[in-house]
């Protein structure tokens, strides 16, 4: 166990080093904030959606892909089949992060089950229909984003860039950037960070409140502060001449897209940290129970916290390639454009949820990034760093079927196992 869980480390390290770019790349290139202040607040943000929300989706990976009931008569392959899911996802991203290539953790994860799956119990075993769903997100994740990203873009440009005045027009749009921002981030964040709040109230005080009023309610009143800053920051002498952005109009957009990155770094915490511990937390209870999860599973604690000190890490120590090749290597990002495209990976990626759709924000991220180069102008678009990412995308899901399937096979010819 004590081996598994550097494993799952690896796993989680090489997930920070490369995921957490879809929440600070655009903010880091758009000079909004330093690469030490990213990585700060990134690292903070992600550790704790990780471990105060990470349950759900590393319970969904964790036993869901692989059907457990296809391996209760012999719970031990299921186990070795998610140490081989470690080393393949871990190998994987490593290699895509020391290229600086943006990749989903999650197709690499649901490649490797795929890869050792097919190896223990045939091809008929596979769900090939969340393949299939995998394989249109590849076209239709970026494709959207982009559309997404060019149409908030235009808008901006049109009604405040391209104005005489841009300062006096963003303090006209300020309220509607303003709830714009905190509407999409708050759906996607706020239900899941009030939820204990709502319990409490329901079962301890006996207010019977519906589900949505805290995060309703919470949502309007940042909204109004947001505003109330903003435009006090507006009407102040608010030049930085220590900023690299000596722009007014820029600084306070910049300002809207650190705190949207804040949002998705903590989003992404409690979402993808499930990609490096769910095999640890099958393995944990197979080691327990001697029988697989076809029930459910209950996430220890100190295995949340392994998942989210390991992105951190990784982050830290590691992150800033990918970070580059989001930020700045794809088109020079201002903050009015970073913050554009972080609002269409948010807005993609829930719309993509409300639909049942798998999607990566890595996906959403680089496509609403292209979105914006095609508003700005085609040839911005250093379409070399495009053809690299593309690649990855579409080799990561067959490549960690492949390498789980020989690591897994590799294995159980030693282990002597059927």
């Amino acid at each position: 166990m004590i081996i598994i869980a550097f494993l799952a480390l690896y796993v989680a390290f090489n997930l920070g080093a490369n995921d957490v770019a879809n929440a600070m790349g655009t903010s880091v290139g758009s000079k909004a904030v330093t690469l030490k202040q990213a990585i700060i607040i990134a690292g903070i943000l992600e550790f704790t959606g990780a471990v105060l929300f990470g349950h759900g989706v590393t319970e969904t990976l964790g036993t869901k892909i692989a059907n457990p009931d296809l391996f209760i008569a012999t719970p031990q392959t299921l186990a070795l089949g998610m140490v081989t899911v470690l080393v393949s996802a871990g190998v994987w991203l490593q290699i895509a992060t020391a290229r600086g290539l943006p990749v989903s953790s999650s197709h690499a994860v649901v490649g490797a089950i795929t890869g050792f799956t097919w190896v223990a119990l045939g091809i008929e075993a596979i769900d090939w229909s969340s393949v299939g769903s995998i394989t249109i997100g590849w076209v239709l994740t970026p494709m959207v984003s982009a559309i997404i990203a060019a149409f908030f873009y235009s808008l901006i440009q049109h009604w405040i860039l391209s104005q005489p005045d841009p300062r006096l027009q963003l303090q006209e749009w300020i309220p509607w950037l303003s709830t714009i921002l905190l509407s999409i981030f708050g759906v996607i964040v706020l239900p899941s960070l009030t939820q204990p709040l709502t319990n409490f109230l329901i079962e301890k005080v006996g207010l019977n409140i519906p589900a949505h009023d805290i995060p309703i309610f919470t949502c309007a009143a940042a909204a109004i502060g947001l505003i109330l800053y903003s435009w006090r920051k507006l009407n102040s002498p608010i030049t930085n001449h220590q900023s690299p952005i000596t722009n007014p109009t820029e600084q306070l957009f910049g300002r809207f897209q650190l705190l949207s990155a804040c949002f998705v770094a903590f989003a992404h915490g409690s979402n993808d940290v499930g990609n490096a511990i769910a095999p640890l937390a099958v393995i944990s209870y197979i080691n327990q129970t001697h029988s697989v999860p076809n029930n459910g599973i209950t996430i220890p604690l100190w295995i949340m916290i392994l998942g989210g000190a390991g992105i951190v890490a990784g982050l830290v120590i590691w992150g800033k390639k990918v970070i580059a090749t989001i930020g700045e290597n794809i088109i020079s990002l201002q903050p009015s454009s970073g913050f554009c495209a972080e609002l269409a990976t948010a807005t993609t990626i829930l719309l993509a949820s409300r639909l049942g759709l798998p999607v990566s924000t890595s996906h959403a991220l680089v496509g609403s990034v292209v979105g914006i180069g095609l508003v700005q102008n085609l040839k911005s678009i250093k379409f070399q760093t495009l053809q690299g990412i593309a690649t990855a995308w579409v080799i990561t899901l067959p490549i960690s079927a492949v390498i789980s399937a020989i690591i897994f096979s590799i294995i159980r010819i030693i282990l002597n196992l059927k």
